[in-house]
Parts: structure tokens; sequence; C-alpha cells
């Protein structure tokens, strides 16, 4: 399940994924984000990361096919999670995203609030 958090605004988009996504909801969630770019150019992303995830593979290829298409209209991405795994991917993944135009940081859950005021910065 993906859905919206509350504190989106303008350019900045929050969403919470949970539980299982499939390609339908995936595909739901990228034409809410193709009119955001359409109405800003650059968007800021962050994602409140759930434990217990199961993205189903078509999903999975869909959201990263949408993510390559759109590297150029992305400014900042936040991670929101628990995950040291993910931690570690965003710490590597970052200098490769500054390449893109992109800045890229992780949060803890527990850093939720800093994870806001830093993409809205």
């Amino acid at each position: 399940m993906i859905r919206k958090l509350p504190e989106s605004e303008g350019a900045t988009i929050g969403i919470e994924v949970s539980g299982k996504v499939d390609s339908e909801e995936e595909n739901k969630w990228i034409e809410i984000f193709d009119n955001l770019i359409e109405d800003h150019y650059r968007i800021n992303i962050l994602v409140l990361l759930d434990g217990k995830i199961n993205y189903g593979l078509d999903a999975a290829y869909d959201d990263l096919k949408w993510t390559f298409k759109h590297l150029k209209h992305m400014d900042k991405l936040a991670i929101v999670s628990e995950s040291k795994v993910l931690s570690w991917l965003v710490a590597i993944d970052s200098p490769l995203g500054k390449l893109a135009g992109i800045s890229e940081k992780h949060f803890e859950t527990s850093q939720l609030q800093d994870a806001w005021r830093w993409i809205k910065e």
C-alpha cells in the first residue's frame, strides 16, 4: 500500500510504503508523480518505508523504469526507514545522485520531522 503523507505540499511529496504494492497501485502513483512534474518540473520526494514491504516484481520494474526516465526532474530524495541496508545503499548512491543533480539522504524513522525539514529547504 502506498499513501500520500499530509505534510506534502507544492513540489514536495511524501509517501508511506507498507505491505503489498502491485503494478496497478504503482502505476497510479506514477501518474501522480507525472502530474507533479508537469506542475513543478523538479520535485522532492520523501519515502517512508515500513519494514514489511512486499513489492511485486512488475511494480518494482515499473518503479525503476520510471525513476531512470525522470532523474532530471528530481531535486531531493529522502528515504526514511530503520533499515541499515537502505542507509548503506543511500550512502553509496548519494554521490551518483549528485552527478544527476539529486540530493539524497537517509533518515531513521525517529528523524521523520528532520527529513521533512531537509526536503523542504
